[in-house]
């Protein structure tokens, strides 16, 4: 597979908010980005914060222009917060640097686009989005994510 079909990205977003649901979360917003970090799907439950599908985009993005989970660049931020405030200015989608954003990938292991879920702690949002990725087949990039197993 080499890409996200919007078939799947609407599975993976279905499974995340039903996680959501069934864990009793704040309303979420979920973005599905394909490799080149253009918007396949993004959908925001009633009652979701205006600027949600920013911070989901921006999840999902700085994954993928960082090549690693919005965890790990958390963790990046926190060890160089001037070089990832500085990516701001070149990433007119944004880079959000909280848990919530992983990297899909194919067979080969290569990028094929992102998903990013926010509304609720940045752990649940991380945890809604992989089982979105589950229920639709993707695999994510290990991230070293403490929800994550590596395959």
């Amino acid at each position: 597979m080499s890409s996200i079909s919007l078939e799947q990205a609407n599975i993976l977003i279905a499974a995340a908010f039903a996680k959501g649901g069934a864990l009793g979360l704040k309303p979420l917003t979920i973005a599905v980005l394909d490799a080149g970090g253009h918007v396949i799907a993004l959908q925001r439950q009633d009652g979701a914060s205006n600027h949600r599908p920013q911070i989901a985009i921006g999840k999902a993005n700085g994954a993928l222009a960082l090549g690693v989970s919005s965890r790990q660049v958390e963790e990046l931020a926190n060890k160089r917060p001037s070089f990832v405030a500085a990516l701001g200015p070149i990433c007119p989608q944004g880079i959000i640097p909280a848990p919530g954003g992983i990297i899909l990938v194919g067979a080969d292991g290569a990028p094929i686009g992102a998903v990013g879920v926010t509304g609720d702690t940045s752990d649940n949002d991380e945890a809604c989005a992989l089982a979105g990725a589950a229920a639709a087949d993707l695999k994510p990039q290990w991230s070293g994510s403490r929800l994550e197993r590596r395959p």
